[in-house]
C-alpha cells in the first residue's frame, strides 16, 4: 500500500490549535497533555515550582506520574501515562550529547516507575514546537497515531488502521508521509513501538532521526522496562513531531556565546584524542567488548564467567573492520561531534519475515553486542547485528531479551526446562538459530516467546510451581532484581558496583552508577564510606543528566588530555564545570557543585518514596541475586579457584586446604553477602535513609521536597532500628 493509500485511510478525531509561543532560557513553561480515551487535548502551565524542585526531563516526567496515578495503578491502567520530556538545555546544537529526551511510566516488569532516557529527534522537536512535555493518558480502541505540527501550531489524534507496526517500516512510512519531501524528513521524528512490545513485557520505543546521507529513518531506543509494551497496550501505533528551521538559538539562552566557547572546546578534545581513547566515532560504546573481557567483566554465558576464548571473534574492531560505515557523521543529534551512534548498512537479513531485506543496523552497543553475544553464549558478529535489528524493529528491548535468553539457556542446559516447556526448542547456549526463533515468536505472541516475554521474575515463578524447579537456585542465577533485567557488566568482583546495580531505583540499570574500575582496578574506594560516598555522587550526578536534557557519553567517554592529573580524575572536574557553564549560558542559573547534586537529589529521592507509594522501595526490595555477588555453582568456583581460594585465606582467615569446593562456596557466600549488607547499611546512611530505605522526613525537608503526600508515604513505613536487616 503507498504513502498516499495510508494516509487516506487516517480518520481524524480531534484536532488542537495552539498559538507557536517562544521557548525562554530553554523552557517553552507548557506541557502538552492527551488523553486518548476521550481525545482530550490541552496545555498544561508548567510552574516556577516545577523548574525549581523538578528540573525538567525525568524530574518532570516523575512529577507529572505522580499526579496522574494512585497506590493501586497497574501499567495497563488507563491513568498510567507515558511521558517524554527533554530538559531546559535538550535541543542546543553547540556541545555534543544534548538531544536527549527521558521518557517515564509504570513498568509492566517491576509496577514502578521507570525512566529511560533516549536520543533521535523528537526531544528537541517537541520543545522547538512549543512544548516542555508531551503527557500521554488513556487508552484507545483503535490505533491511534498523535502528531504535533510545531509549523502550524496543531495537534491531530489520527486513526491509523494500516500503516505497519515494526519500527523500521513504520518510521520510514510516517517520515515519508508527514515530510513536504526529501529534505523535509530531517524536520519530521516519529516514535513507534513494534509487535514484539505487543506481546511481552519487554517493549522498547524506537526513536527515529532521518540520516540524509543513508536516506533511512534511523532508530534509537528508550529500551527498559517495557514502556513500548504500555505504549502499543494503550493502541498508540506512533508519535509524529514536525518543526522545520532548526537553529542554534531556538532555546534563547541567556548567553549564547557561553554554549559556543564551551562547545568549541568539547569539539577540539573530540577531534585530537577521541582515537586515542575510545575511539566512539569509530565504534561507538562497543569499544569496551574486549577491555571487559580483559578484566573478567564480559557477561558469559548467563553471568557465570567474565571472559571466554571466542571473544576475539567479536571484538570492536570485527565491527569496525567489515560491517560498521565509517567516514560519516553518526550523531542523534546536531552538534554531537563525538558520533557514537553507529550502523552497520545493507545488512542482509538471513531470517525471519524480512529475510533477504538489506537494512541499515543501528549498533551494535556495547550491551547489545554482550547481551545478545556473549551472555547467550554466541560469538558470531552477524548473529548479533541480526538479533540487534529484530528486537528493535519488534520493539524488544535488548537487553532484557539477552538477559533472559540466558538464564533460560542455563536452566535449559541444568535440565531445569525441557523441551516440554520450550516447545521443542533447543535452548542451548551459543544457538543463534533458537535465540532467532525465540524472538520472532515473541513478534508473533506464540510459543515459548509469551513465556520468557514475561520477563525472568516471572519465568522463575513458572518453572518452580510448572516444573518443580528449585525456588532457591533459581534466584541465585535468575539475574533480575526488582523485575527489571540485569544490564550487561560482571559485577562479582566489586562490591561497589554490585550496590551500583543493587541499590537503585528502578532496577539494575548501569546509567546510575558504573564503579568497577574505581573498585575492582583501581582501588580508588577501598573503604564502606568511600563506597557510600561514590554510590551517592555518581548516582547524582548522572541523574542530573536525565533532568537537563544531556547525553552521559561526552561526559566520561572523552576526556582532557590532563585529567589523570586531577585530584578526582573519575570525576572529570573540567567536564563537570563545562555543565555548569552550559546551565548558566541557557537558563542564566549559577549552580555550584554542591548544588547540582542537590538537583538531582531532590528527584532521587522523589523517586524512592514513588516507589515506596506503589509497593516497593524498601530494603527487601534491594536485595540481589547472588550471582551478581559470586559464584553460584561448581564450575564458576573452579573456573577462578585461584582467586577465591586467595581470597578465603587473605580477606577471610579461612584455610581452603583439603575443604570441599560446597565449603569453601559456602564460606565464601557468607562473607560476600554480610559485605553487601555492610554496604547497604552505608549507603543508606549517605543518603539520608533509615536502615529500611526510606527517607526520612527531616531529610525530605533537608531538600525542600517535604510536601505533605510525600511525608504521608514515609511516616506510613514502618520505622526500624538497627536490625532492619
Amino acid at each position: 500500500m503507498d504513502i498516499k493509500t495510508l494516509k487516506e485511510g487516517h480518520k481524524l478525531l480531534t484536532e488542537y490549535k495552539y498559538e507557536l509561543g517562544e521557548i525562554d532560557r530553554g523552557y517553552a513553561n507548557r506541557t502538552l497533555y492527551v488523553n486518548i480515551s476521550d481525545n482530550t487535548i490541552k496545555s498544561k502551565q508548567v510552574t516556577q515550582m516545577m523548574k525549581e524542585k523538578f528540573v525538567g526531563g525525568k524530574g518532570f516526567g516523575l512529577w507529572y506520574l505522580w499526579n496522574a496515578t494512585t497506590p493501586s495503578t497497574k501499567w495497563n491502567d488507563p491513568e498510567n501515562e507515558i511521558i517524554i520530556a527533554g530538559g531546559p538545555v535538550c535541543g542546543i546544537t553547540q556541545y555534543p550529547g544534548s538531544g536527549k529526551s527521558l521518557v517515564c511510566s509504570i513498568s509492566p516488569l517491576t509496577g514502578i516507575p521507570i525512566d529511560s532516557n533516549v536520543g533521535g529527534y523528537f526531544g528537541p522537536l517537541l520543545k522547538f514546537s512549543g512544548w516542555d512535555a508531551l503527557e500521554i493518558q488513556g487508552k484507545s480502541d483503535k490505533d491511534i497515531i498523535v502528531c504535533i505540527d510545531g509549523d502550524k501550531g496543531i495537534v491531530t489524534i489520527e486513526e491509523a488502521p494500516y500503516e505497519a507496526v515494526d519500527g523500521h517500516v513504520l518510521g520510514e512510512q510516517l517520515t515519508e508521509m508527514y515530510a513536504d519531501n526529501e529534505a523535509d524528513k530531517r524536520n519530521v521524528a516519529v516514535v513507534t513501538a513494534g509487535t514484539g512490545a505487543e506481546n511481552t513485557r519487554l517493549g522498547l520505543l524506537n526513536f527515529t532521526f532521518y540520516d540524509p546521507r543513508r536516506k533511512v529513518a534511523r532508530l534509537k531506543q528508550a529500551g527498559r522496562g517495557g514502556i513500548g509494551t504500555v505504549f502499543r497496550d494503550k493502541k498508540i501505533k506512533a508519535l509524529v513531531v514536525k518543526f522545520n528551521n532548526v537553529k542554534g538559538d531556538l532555546n534563547n539562552p541567556f548567553d549564547q556565546s557561553i554554549l559556543n566557547r564551551t562547545g568549541i572546546k568539547l569539539h577540539k578534545e573530540v577531534h585530537d584524542l577521541d582515537s586515542k581513547q575510545n575511539n566512539m566515532r569509530k565504534i561507538g560504546t562497543a569499544n569496551i567488548i574486549e577491555v571487559m573481557d580483559e578484566y573478567d567483566l564480559l557477561p558469559v554465558m548467563n553471568y557465570q564467567y567474565g571472559m571466554h576464548p571466542d571473544t576475539y571473534k567479536i571484538k570492536s574492531t570485527v565491527f569496525i573492520d567489515k560491517y560498521l560505515t565509517q567516514g560519516v557523521q553518526d550523531g542523534c543529534w546536531y552538534g554531537c561531534s563525538l558520533s557514537c551512534a553507529k550502523a552497520a548498512d545493507n545488512f542482509e537479513l538471513k531470517t525471519g519475515p524480512y529475510k533477504g531485506n538489506k537494512v541499515t543496523v543501528d549498533g551494535p552497543e556495547y550491551e547489545n553486542a554482550a547481551g545478545l553475544g556473549s551472555n547467550c553464549g554466541i560469538f558470531d558478529p552477524e548473529a548479533i547485528l541480526e538479533l540487534n535489528f529484530y528486537c528493535d524493529t519488534y520493539g524488544i528491548d535488548t537487553i532484557s531479551f539477552g538477559t533472559a535468553t540466558a538464564f533460560v539457556m542455563e536452566c535449559y542446559e541444568r535440565g531445569i526446562i525441557g523441551k516440554e516447556a520450550t516447545g521443542g526448542i533447543e535452548m542451548n547456549f551459543g544457538n543463534f538459530d533458537s535465540a532467532a526463533e525465540l524472538l520472532h515468536q515473541m513478534s508473533r505472541g506464540e510459543g515459548f516467546g509469551i513465556t520468557v516475554g514475561q520477563g525472568i521474575h516471572r519465568m522463575k515463578k513458572l518453572f518452580v510451581e510448572k516444573y518443580g524447579a528449585d525456588e532457591d537456585f533459581l534466584n541465585d542465577i535468575g539475574m533480575e532484581q526488582k523485575g527489571l533485567e540485569y544490564s550487561e557488566y560482571g559485577s562479582k568482583e566489586s562490591l561497589a558496583q554490585q550496590g551500583g546495580y543493587g541499590l537503585t531505583n528502578k532496577g539494575p540499570q548501569h546509567d546510575e552508577a558504573w564503579l568497577i574500575f574505581m573498585d575492582m582496578v583501581n582501588n580508588q574506594i577501598p573503604t564502606f564510606e568511600d563506597k557510600a560516598e561514590a554510590l551517592h555522587y555518581f548516582p547524582m550526578f548522572r541523574t542530573w543528566f536525565g533532568l537537563y536534557g544531556l547525553c552521559k557519553l561526552p561526559w566520561n567517554d572523552i576526556v582532557p588530555a590532563d585529567n589523570k592529573y586531577t585530584s578526582e580524575p573519575a570525576k572529570i572536574p573540567e567536564h563537570v564545570q563545562n555543565y555548569l557553564d552550559i546551565v548558566y549560558g541557557v537558563t542564566g542559573k549559577r549552580l555550584n557543585i554542591e548544588e547540582m547534586i542537590m538537583e538531582s537529589e531532590r528527584v532521587y529521592n522523589f523517586q524512592r518514596v514513588f516507589n515506596i507509594r506503589m509497593g516497593k522501595g524498601l530494603r527487601i526490595n534491594d536485595k540481589t541475586p547472588y550471582r551478581s555477588m559470586g559464584p553460584v555453582t561448581k564450575e564458576e568456583y573452579e573456573s577462578r579457584r585461584e582467586r577465591y581460594d586467595g581470597q578465603l585465606k587473605e580477606k577471610i582467615g579461612f584455610d581452603p586446604e583439603n575443604r570441599t569446593v560446597e565449603e569453601k562456596m559456602a564460606v565464601l557466600r557468607k562473607y560476600r553477602e554480610e559485605q553487601y549488607e555492610k554496604l547497604t547499611d552505608a549507603v543508606y546512611k549517605r543518603r539520608g535513609w533509615n536502615l529500611n530505605g526510606v527517607p526520612t522526613p527531616e531529610h525530605l525537608k533537608y531538600l525542600g521536597i517535604d510536601f505533605p503526600e510525600l511525608i504521608d508515604v514515609v511516616r506510613g513505613t514502618e520505622l526500624v532500628s538497627s536490625d532492619a536487616r
